[in-house]
């Protein structure tokens, strides 16, 4: 599977009174590059849904270890962890653009679902060629 690296600059919108990104959003950016992620193998959430499935988050886990401000331009990277059964992990990355130092780390879980009865169901076919690079 791949990993996928976006850019994003940090609006005012997205920090505190101290012009720290407030901690919630990092949430919303890993969602961004899980977009992303999934967009760049050939299989967009808009097309998961139309074939009846979906991918609601289960858990998510979020580590601080450096504050991003505004208007840092932020590398963003996802990657799937782990898929296994009707269970998915994708992990994430940020750094400001051009250093080393992970300022968030962190994955989300997801579980697949049908959406006609939201409940739990295998992954389709089509979704795991996609995980090995295959479509």
């Amino acid at each position: 599977m791949k990993k996928t690296t976006i850019e994003y600059r940090v609006p005012y919108a997205d920090t505190d009174m101290m012009g720290v990104v407030y901690y919630a959003n990092y949430l919303v950016f890993f969602e961004r590059a899980r977009n992303e992620l999934m967009r760049a193998c050939g299989y967009t959430y808009k097309e998961c849904e139309a074939e009846g499935w979906g991918l609601p988050v289960t858990h998510a886990e979020c580590n601080y270890h450096a504050s991003a401000k505004y208007d840092d331009v932020l590398e963003i990277s996802a990657w799937v962890q782990s898929q296994r059964g009707i269970r998915i992990e994708i992990a994430c990355e940020i750094r400001r653009k051009g250093e080393e130092k992970v300022l968030v780390s962190g994955f989300t879980r997801h579980a697949f679902i049908s959406l006609r009865d939201f409940r739990p169901c295998p992954p389709p076919e089509r979704f795991l060629k996609m995980m090995e690079g295959g479509e």
